[in-house]
C-alpha cells in the first residue's frame, strides 16, 4: 500500500474493473479452450462438463474419451497402417495395395472402407485385415473422399472424375448418384448422422466447402473465400465444429456447423496437409511434403508434434475409436429401413425413402423394378446407361466383366439384352441389361467387329467385321452364323437393319466411302450415297419419317436422306468435332463425339435445341436407346420358321423372306432345306479348337467345330469322310479323341501310353487310324474306336511327324526330324519298310499323297520349301520356295493347301507347279495340321473288306495284299489269321495311377495300358494264374483290390485296416492273399476274396516292404528296411521265423523268388545293387553292383527285370552273370511294382490244393506239413483248426466276447489267445480238448496224421510257453506301439528311404545319415496327374 491510496482486489472468479474499486465476474466459458466441452459460468466460478462417452480428467476442465486406446487409422497409398498416438506403436494392417487413398471404419461391425485410385474401387476388409472384398467396382474414376454413416449403415463418396457424391449400402447395393450438378473437384467427405447432414470439400475452380443433408436436400454453401486446394475435412462431434485443411493456403481452419466462426488453428509449418482428423483436445493430420503424421492442440495449435515420419506416403487418416462414432444417434430410418423398398437416407428431422441411380419412384416409398427407357452408350472399357425414366440423367455403369474395347452396341427389350462388340478380344457378348447373364455369343472368325444389328422380329444378330471385311448374319445366341456379304468390302462399319422394310443399311468407310443397302437376306444390293462422304460412322433409322441418318467423322457432319438415298440433306454441320454413335429416339437426336467427349442430342427434324447429357467422357463409341415401344412387325418367318430348315431371313417385298444355311453349307434345290454338311472342305487344328473351311462355296469362311470339350493343344488331325467324323490328337491331354463334324458324338479312343502324337492319318477304306508318337518314337494303328491297338514301327525312330497312307497300294509314308531327317516307307502293316528321302531335309513337317499325279509332297520348315518327289521318292523336284514356316500340307483336285507358322496363315497352290499362290485364311495363330475333305469322292477297294480278310484282329494292306496281326504284344498263332485275347508271357507293372504290361513273346516291348479304373496310387501287385486276376494296392484309397488280367470286373478286397501296404503276394495254391503293412508293421493273411483276414506277424517288424511266397516249399519270405534292415523267412503260417540276410543292407526294396534255381534275388536302393541268396539265405552274391535306384524286381527265365526311380526305366540282366545289361522300356513316370506274369511262374502245389486242406477258413502249408487256422475276426461259420472236422456253432456270447478286437488287429494288451489247455479248463470236457474241438480264433494248430494223446499234451505245453513268450513280446509290442502311434509328434525318428504317404517336409531327422539324394525321394499319399513331376523334380 502506498501511502495515502489503496489499492482494490478481487477474489478468484472476479475481475477488477476500470474504476478500480469494484469486482466484476469473469465468464471463464468465453475464453477459447477453457474447458473441452462444455462450460457452465456462475457467479464467481465455472464448470466444464462433458458429452456422453466422455469423463472429466482431475484437472476439472478436459474430457477424456471413455472406451479403449485411440489408434490412428491412416492409408499409405501402397497399405494401411495403425498407429498408437501417444506410443507410436505402428502396425501394418492391410498390404500389397495399388493405391490407397480415402479411408473409413465402421466401429460397430469392425470394417474398413477405402478407395483405390488406380484400380478405380472401393473395397472393404474386416478390422483385423481379413475378408477383403471389392464394394464398388465399376463407374469410378477418382475416388478422393469416403464416408461411413454408422447409424444408418451408409456408404457415400466423392469421385472428382465423375463430379459425383455417391451413397450405397454398405455391400454397394442400391448405388444412387446423390448430387451431381455444380460439383467441381469433389474431395474430402465427412458425415453427421446424429444431425443427419453431409459435408464435403470441392476444390474446383471456385473451391468451397458445402453441407447438405444426408438425402441431397438442403444443400448450402458454408466457405467459400480464402480457399484453394482444400483437402482433409473431419467433424468434431463433442466439440460441435468442423476441421479441414488447405494444402495451398498452408493452413488448418475450424468453424462451426453451419460455417460461422471460421479461424485458422495453424497457419505455419504446414507444407501440404492432405488429411485431417480430431480426438479429444487434439488434431491429427498427414502431410504429403513432410511424409508424416503430426498434432497439435485443436483450441490453441500449440504443443505440435510428430507422431510418425518417414512414412510411404500418408493420405487419409481417421481416429479408430468408439467416440469418434457414437452410438447416441437415432436410427431415423427404424428397424424395417424406413418401409422403404431400396434407400432410407435420413434429413435433418425425417428421412428420404430413394431409388438407385436411373429407377424412377413408383411411390413414396417403393421404386420401380426395372429401367424403361435409357442411353446406351459404349466407352470402351465399359457400357453405361442414362436412364430416361429419371431427371437427373446420371450415367451408370452396367457391371460387366471383361470389357476391354467395346464399340458397336444393340439392344433388344423382348429378352431385356444389350449387345456388344470387343475389338480387343474379338468377341460378340450379351448380357441383361442389369448386368446378369452375360455370356460369349461369337468369339471365333472375328476380327474388327465393329457394327451390330438385332433383327427383334425373327431373333436375328447382324454385324459387320472390318477386319475380314464381311458381314455376317446369326441367331441371338450365335448359332447358326452364315457369312451374307463377302465381296467388295471394304471396312465396313456400322450397320442397321429395317425389318419393317427387310432392309439393312451399312456404312463403308475404305478406299471409297459409301453407304449401301441389301435385303436381309443380302439380296438387292445397292449403294444409295457413295459422294461427299470420307468417315462414314454411326447409321439411325426413322422408320416414322421413313429417313436413315448418318454421321461423318470427315465431314464433321449428320445427315439425313430417304431409304432409297434421295432427299440428301445436312441435319448438323457445325460443331461436330467428330461424331461417331448415332441413334434416335422420340423427337430427339443423339450422338457420340470422340473429340468432344460428349453425349449430345438435338431435333431430329430440325437439329436445332442441341443439348450436351454428358461431356468429360472419354473413349466414346456407339449409342442406342433402349425402349419398350418396337414397332410389332408380322413376318412369314414367325410361322414354321418359313419353312426353313435353318435359317429364315427377312427380305423385300415382294419376296419377304428367304432360307439361308450355315456357313459352307449349301441351300438344296427346294430353296428351303439344307445339305447335311459340308461336302468338300478343308479341316484344320488351332490347338485350342478344330475349324472347317467350306470348298462349296464361293469365299473361304471357317468355321469352329463345336466339340464340347476343352482343346489344350490339338496338332494332328484326320477324317473319316464315310461317318463323317474328325479324329484328332492332343499333346497336352495325352489323347486321340473324336466327334462327328457338327460336333456331337464326342468320344476319346486312345486316353494311354501317348506323348507327343504329331501325325495322324484316318484310313477311311481299311477302318482303322495310324498314328506317329515322337514322344515313344513308335508308329501305331488301331480300329476307329481305338480297339486292338498296335505297335507297327518302334526301331530307329528319332522324332516321327506327319504320316500319310494309300491304302490301295498298300503303302505308309512318314517323316522323321530327328538328328537325321527323313521321309520313309512302309506296308500299313509295318513291313518293307525303307528311307525314300534322307539328303537335304531339316524339319519335314506336312506329308500328302498324291495318288492322282503318282507322286508325295512334303513340308520342310527348315529348308522352307515344298517339294514333290515320285512315290519311290525319285525325282525330286521343288514345288514352292521360300514358304517361311509350313506346317500341315494337304491336298484335292489340282491345289496343295498348307497351314503356316510364321504368317499364320492358310495358304493354296497348284499342286503341280506351285504357282498361284493364294490366301486362303489369315490371322490364324496357332495353326497345325490340316486335311483336305470330299466327301462325295468314292474311298476305293477294300482289300480287306471279304470277311476282315480273314483275320481274327487286325487286317492291314501291303503292297502286294495284306497280312493278319494281332494287338501289340500278342504273337500271330501258326494259321498265320488268328490271335490269342492277351499275350502269353508278359511283365506286370505299376505307375501310380496306371497299371501297364510289357509283351515278352514279342520284340518290342511295348507297353499297354490295363483299362483298371479308379488307379490313384498303385504301389503293390501280384496275380493269380488260377482266376485270372491282377491285385494290387492302392495307398492313395488305403485299399487292396483286384480284377481281371484285362481290367474288368475290379472289386475291393480288402478296404479297412490298412495304413501303408508295400508288398503284396498271391499263395495261388492255398488261394491266399499275403500283405505288409509299413504303417501298421504288420504282415496279414486273408482269403483271396478278402475273408478270413488275420494278422501272421506283428512283432519285431520295423517297416516291412516286400513280400514273396514258394508255396510248394511252404515259404513266406520279406525285407525289412527299418533301422536294421533284414530279409526274413518264416513258413507260411508265420512259423519257424528266421532272419536270413541283416548285414551289408542298405534299402532293400525289391525281392523276388527263382522257383527254378531256388535262389531269393533283391535290389538294395542304398547300396545300389541287386543281390541274390539261396533260400537259407547262403551263398550271397551281387548280381549287378551299380544300379541308380531300384525299387522292384522279378525274374522270367534267364533274366531279371527292375524298375528304377531315377532312370525312370525298367531294365533287365543276365541272372546268372549280371551281363547283358538292357532297357527294356525308358521315360515312365512314377514306376513302382513290376511282376511276371507266365505259364512257368506259378506252379507246383502242397497240401493246400486240394480241397484247402480239408480247412474251414485258412490253410498254410509248411515244409513238412500244414495247419489249419482260423481268422482273427470271427465271420459267423464254425471254425476248426481240424482238416476235415466242421465244429458246432459257437454260443453267441462267446462270439460277442471274441468280437471286442477291433479288425484286422490282435490286442495284445488285455485279451490273450486261448491255448488248448485253457479251453480244457474252461468249457470243454478232456476228450474234445484232446481231439481238437476247443480252439480259439486266433490258434493254429498242426494238422498232422495219426496224432494221439500224448501228441496232444506236448503240443498243449508247448503252446503254453509259446504263450508266455507270446504275452512277453506283446508288452514289448504294446509300449513300441503306443509310443509310435499316441504322438507322432514325439520323438519317433522316421526313415529318408521313400515313403508313399509323406511329403518332403513331413520326413524328420534321420538318426543315421542316408546320401542327401534320397532325402528327398518322398513321395505324397496324394493322386498324381499324368503330368505329375513331384517325383522327378527333387531328384537332382
Amino acid at each position: 500500500m502506498v501511502r495515502g491510496m489503496v489499492q482494490c482486489t478481487c477474489h478468484t472468479g472476479y475481475r477488477l474493473l476500470e474504476d478500480g474499486r469494484s469486482c466484476q465476474d469473469v465468464n471463464e466459458c468465453a475464453e477459447e479452450g477453457y474447458c473441452s466441452q462444455g462450460c457452465t459460468n456462475s457467479e464467481g466460478g465455472f464448470q466444464c462438463w462433458c458429452e456422453q462417452g466422455y469423463e472429466l480428467r482431475p484437472d476439472k476442465r478436459s474430457c477424456k474419451a471413455l472406451g479403449p486406446e485411440p489408434v490412428l487409422l491412416f492409408a499409405n497409398r501402397i497399405d494401411i497402417r495403425q498407429v498408437l498416438p501417444h506410443r507410436s506403436e505402428y502396425t501394418l494392417l492391410l498390404n500389397n495395395l495399388e493405391n490407397a487413398i480415402a479411408l473409413d471404419f465402421h466401429h460397430s461391425k469392425e470394417l474398413v472402407f477405402w478407395s483405390d485410385v488406380t484400380l478405380d474401387r472401393i473395397m472393404r476388409a474386416n478390422l483385423n485385415g481379413s475378408n477383403v472384398e471389392e464394394v464398388v467396382s465399376t463407374g469410378l474414376e477418382s475416388p478422393g473422399g469416403l464416408a461411413i454413416d454408422w447409424i444408418h449403415d451408409k456408404l457415400y463418396w466423392t469421385d472428382s472424375g465423375t463430379s459425383r457424391i455417391e451413397v450405397a449400402n454398405l455391400d454397394g447395393t442400391h448405388r444412387k448418384v446423390l448430387l451431381w450438378q455444380n460439383l467441381e473437384k469433389p474431395r474430402a467427405i465427412a458425415l453427421h448422422p446424429m444431425e443427419g447432414t453431409i459435408y464435403w470439400t470441392d476444390w474446383g475452380n471456385t473451391p468451397r466447402i458445402e453441407y447438405s443433408n444426408m438425402d441431397g436436400s438442403n444443400r448450402r454453401i458454408i466457405a467459400d473465400t480464402h480457399l484453394f486446394w482444400p483437402n482433409g475435412l473431419t467433424i468434431d462431434y463433442a466439440g460441435h465444429r468442423m476441421y479441414w485443411v488447405d494444402a495451398k493456403h498452408h493452413v488448418i481452419e475450424r468453424a462451426d456447423l453451419d460455417g460461422r466462426n471460421r479461424k485458422a488453428v495453424i497457419s505455419q509449418g504446414l507444407p501440404h496437409p492432405f488429411a485431417i482428423t480430431v480426438f479429444e483436445d487434439s488434431l491429427y493430420w498427414t502431410d504429403w511434403h513432410t511424409k508424416s503424421i503430426n498434432s497439435a492442440n485443436k483450441f490453441t495449435g500449440k504443443n505440435q508434434e510428430i507422431i510418425r515420419n518417414k512414412l510411404h506416403f500418408p493420405m487419409d487418416i481417421h481416429t479408430l475409436h468408439p467416440q469418434r462414432q457414437p452410438a447416441a444417434g437415432r436410427n431415423r430410418c427404424g428397424a424395417n429401413n424406413g418401409g422403404c423398398t431400396h434407400l432410407c437416407l435420413p434429413s435433418s428431422k425425417d428421412y428420404t425413402c430413394a431409388c438407385p441411380t436411373g429407377f424412377r419412384k413408383t411411390s413414396s416409398h417403393a421404386c420401380a423394378q426395372s429401367l424403361d427407357k435409357f442411353l446406351l452408350f459404349a466407352r470402351r472399357m465399359d457400357i453405361r446407361r442414362i436412364s430416361f425414366d429419371t431427371d437427373d440423367l446420371s450415367d451408370d455403369v452396367i457391371p460387366l466383366a471383361d470389357v476391354r474395347s467395346a464399340v458397336a452396341l444393340d439392344w433388344d427389350s423382348k429378352d431385356d439384352y444389350v449387345y456388344w462388340t470387343d475389338v480387343s478380344t474379338d468377341s460378340i457378348s450379351r448380357a441383361k441389361w442389369d448386368g446378369s447373364s452375360q455370356e460369349v455369343v461369337v468369339d471365333t472368325s472375328l476380327e474388327s467387329p465393329a457394327g451390330l444389328a438385332i433383327d427383334w422380329v425373327t431373333n436375328k444378330l447382324y454385324w459387320t467385321d472390318a477386319g475380314t471385311d464381311r458381314i455376317e448374319v446369326s441367331n441371338t445366341d450365335g448359332t447358326m452364323r452364315t457369312v451374307l456379304i463377302w465381296e467388295n468390302l471394304d471396312r465396313p462399319r456400322d450397320i442397321v437393319v429395317d425389318p419393317v422394310g427387310g432392309f439393312m443399311y451399312w456404312t463403308d468407310w475404305g478406299a471409297s466411302p459409301k453407304i449401301e443397302r441389301a435385303g436381309m437376306d443380302a439380296s438387292n444390293r445397292l449403294v444409295i450415297i457413295s459422294s461427299n462422304l470420307t468417315w462414314p460412322n454411326g447409321l439411325a433409322i426413322d422408320y416414322e419419317s421413313q429417313r436413315l441418318y448418318w454421321a461423318d467423322a470427315g465431314m464433321k457432319t449428320i445427315e439425313y436422306a430417304s431409304l432409297d438415298g434421295n432427299n440428301r440433306k445436312v441435319l448438323i454441320g457445325s460443331n461436330l468435332p467428330h461424331p461417331f454413335g448415332l441413334t434416335l429416339y422420340g423427337e430427339r437426336i443423339y450422338w457420340t463425339d470422340w473429340q468432344a467427349k460428349s453425349i449430345q442430342s438435338a431435333d431430329r427434324r430440325t437439329g436445332q435445341a442441341r443439348e450436351t447429357l454428358q461431356d468429360n467422357l472419354e473413349n466414346l463409341m456407339d449409342i442406342h436407346v433402349f425402349h419398350r415401344h418396337r414397332p410389332p412387325v408380322r413376318t412369314a418367318c414367325q410361322v414354321g420358321n418359313g419353312g426353313c430348315s435353318h435359317l429364315c431371313l427377312l427380305a423385300p417385298l415382294p419376296k419377304g423372306y428367304s432360307c439361308t444355311c450355315p456357313t459352307g453349307i449349301n441351300l438344296q434345290s427346294d430353296g428351303k432345306t439344307c445339305s447335311p454338311g459340308m461336302t468338300s472342305f478343308l479341316i484344320f487344328a488351332r490347338r485350342t479348337d478344330i475349324r472347317m473351311v467350306s470348298l462349296d462355296i464361293p469365299y473361304f469362311a471357317d468355321v469352329v467345330i463345336s466339340v464340347n470339350v476343352t482343346m489344350k493343344n490339338t496338332i494332328a488331325i484326320g477324317v473319316d469322310p464315310r461317318e463323317g467324323k474328325v479324329y484328332w490328337s492332343d499333346s497336352t491331354l495325352r489323347k486321340i479323341s473324336r466327334a462327328a463334324l457338327d460336333g456331337s458324338q464326342f468320344e476319346d479312343i486312345i486316353t494311354t501310353g501317348l506323348l507327343t502324337t504329331d501325325g495322324l492319318a484316318v484310313d477311311a477304306i481299311g477302318r482303322k487310324i495310324y498314328w506317329t508318337d515322337t514322344g515313344t518314337n513308335r508308329i501305331e494303328v488301331g480300329n476307329l474306336d481305338g480297339s486292338m491297338r498296335k505297335v507297327l514301327v518302334w526301331q530307329n525312330l528319332d522324332s516321327p511327324r506327319a504320316i500319310a497312307l494309300y491304302h490301295e497300294m498298300g503303302y505308309m509314308y512318314w517323316t522323321d526330324w530327328g538328328e537325321n531327317a527323313k521321309l520313309e516307307r512302309s506296308g500299313m502293316d509295318g513291313s518293307g519298310r525303307v528311307v525314300l528321302i534322307s539328303n537335304n531335309l531339316g524339319w519335314p513337317n506336312g506329308l500328302a499323297v498324291d495318288k492322282a499325279g503318282s507322286q508325295l509332297l512334303w513340308a520342310d520348315a527348315h529348308t522352307e520349301r515344298i517339294e514333290a518327289a515320285d512315290l519311290n521318292g525319285a525325282n525330286r523336284r521343288t514345288l514352292l520356295s521360300p514358304v517361311q514356316h509350313p506346317y500341315g500340307l494337304t491336298l484335292l483336285d489340282s491345289y496343295i493347301y498348307w497351314t503356316d507358322w510364321q504368317t499364320r496363315s492358310i495358304h493354296r497352290a497348284d499342286k503341280d507347279t506351285g504357282a498361284n499362290v493364294i490366301l486362303v485364311r489369315a490371322n490364324l495363330p496357332g495353326l497345325m495340321d490340316i486335311q483336305a475333305v470330299d466327301r462325295a469322292r468314292p474311298l476305293g477297294f477294300n482289300k480287306c473288306g471279304v470277311r476282315n480278310g480273314g483275320c481274327s484282329h487286325l487286317c492291314l494292306p501291303h503292297p502286294t495284299g495284306f497280312s493278319c496281326a494281332c494287338p501289340t504284344g500278342i504273337q500271330l498263332k501258326r494259321d498265320e489269321q488268328t490271335c490269342d485275347s492277351s499275350p502269353e508271357t508278359y511283365l506286370l507293372f505299376s505307375s501310380r495311377a496306371s497299371i501297364r504290361r510289357i509283351s515278352l513273346d514279342t520284340s518290342d516291348h511295348t507297353d499297354v495300358h490295363i483299362p483298371v479304373p479308379e488307379l490313384n496310387n498303385v504301389i503293390s501287385l501280384d496275380y493269380d494264374s488260377v482266376d485270372g486276376k491282377i491285385y494290387y494296392t492302392d495307398v492313395f484309397l488305403d485299399v487292396i483290390r483286384r480284377s481281371d488280367l484285362n481290367g474288368s470286373n475290379m472289386e475291393t478286397v480288402i478296404g479297412q485296416g490298412l495304413k501303408t501296404t508295400d508288398g503284396l503276394a498271391v499263395d495261388w495254391v492255398a488261394r491266399n492273399l499275403y500283405w505288409t503293412d509299413t504303417g501298421r508293421n504288420t504282415i496279414e493273411v486273408a482269403r483271396l476274396d478278402g475273408s478270413s483276414r488275420k494278422v501272421l506277424i506283428n512283432n519285431s517288424l520295423d517297416e516291412p516292404r516286400a513280400i514273396a511266397v514258394f508255396p510248394k516249399k511252404g515259404y513266406l519270405f520279406w525285407t525289412d528296411w527299418g533301422h536294421i534292415a533284414k530279409i526274413e523267412r518264416a513258413n507260411l503260417d508265420g512259423s519257424e521265423r528266421k532272419i536270413l540276410i541283416n548285414t551289408d543292407l542298405g534299402w532293400p526294396n525289391g525281392l523276388t523268388l527263382d522257383y527254378d534255381t531256388r535262389r531269393i534275388y533283391w535290389v538294395d536302393a542304398h547300396l545300389d545293387r541287386i543281390e541274390s541268396c539261396d533260400l537259407n539265405g547262403k551263398l550271397r552274391q551281387v548280381l549287378v553292383s551299380q544300379v541308380s535306384h531300384p525299387f522292384a524286381l522279378t525274374q522270367q527265365d534267364r533274366w531279371i527285370y527292375w524298375t528304377d526311380w531315377q532312370t525312370k526305366s525298367i531294365q533287365r540282366v543276365d541272372k546268372y552273370s549280371g551281363r547283358n545289361k538292357e532297357t527294356v522300356l525308358a521315360n515312365v513316370e512314377g514306376l513302382m511294382d513290376i511282376i511276371v506274369v507266365s505259364p512257368q511262374r506259378q506252379t507246383g502245389t502242397n497240401a493246400c490244393g486240394v480241397n484247402n486242406g480239408g480247412c474251414t477258413h485258412l490253410c498254410f502249408a509248411r515244409a513238412s506239413d500244414f495247419v489249419c487256422a482260423c481268422p482273427d475276426e470271427p465271420d459267423g461259420r464254425p471254425c476248426s483248426t481240424i482238416p476235415g472236422v466242421v465244429p458246432p456253432g459257437p454260443e453267441p456270447t462267446r462270439v460277442s466276447e471274441r468280437s471286442q478286437t477291433p479288425p484286422g488287429r490282435v490286442d495284445t494288451s488285455t485279451t490273450k489267445p486261448l491255448t488248448s489247455l485253457e479251453a480244457v479248463e474252461g468249457n470243454c470236457s478232456d476228450k474234445d480238448a484232446r481231439r481238437g474241438l476247443c480252439t480259439h480264433a486266433n490258434e493254429a494248430v498242426l494238422a498232422t496224421m495219426g496224432e494221439g494223446l500224448h501228441v496232444s499234451y506236448i503240443i498243449g505245453g508247448l503252446l503254453s510257453i509259446l504263450f508266455i513268450l507270446l504275452l512277453i513280446a506283446a508288452l514289448i509290442i504294446y509300449r513300441h506301439n503306443k509310443s509310435k502311434f499316441t504322438d507322432p509328434g514325439l520323438g519317433n525318428l522316421t526313415y529318408s528311404n521313400p515313403s508313399y504317404r509323406t511329403s518332403t517336409q513331413e520326413v524328420k531327422i534321420e538318426a543315421i545319415p542316408k546320401p542327401t539324394m534320397y532325402n528327398q525321394l518322398c513321395y505324397k499319399k496324394e493322386k498324381l496327374s499324368y503330368h505329375s513331376d513331384s517325383f522327378s523334380s527333387s531328384l537332382f
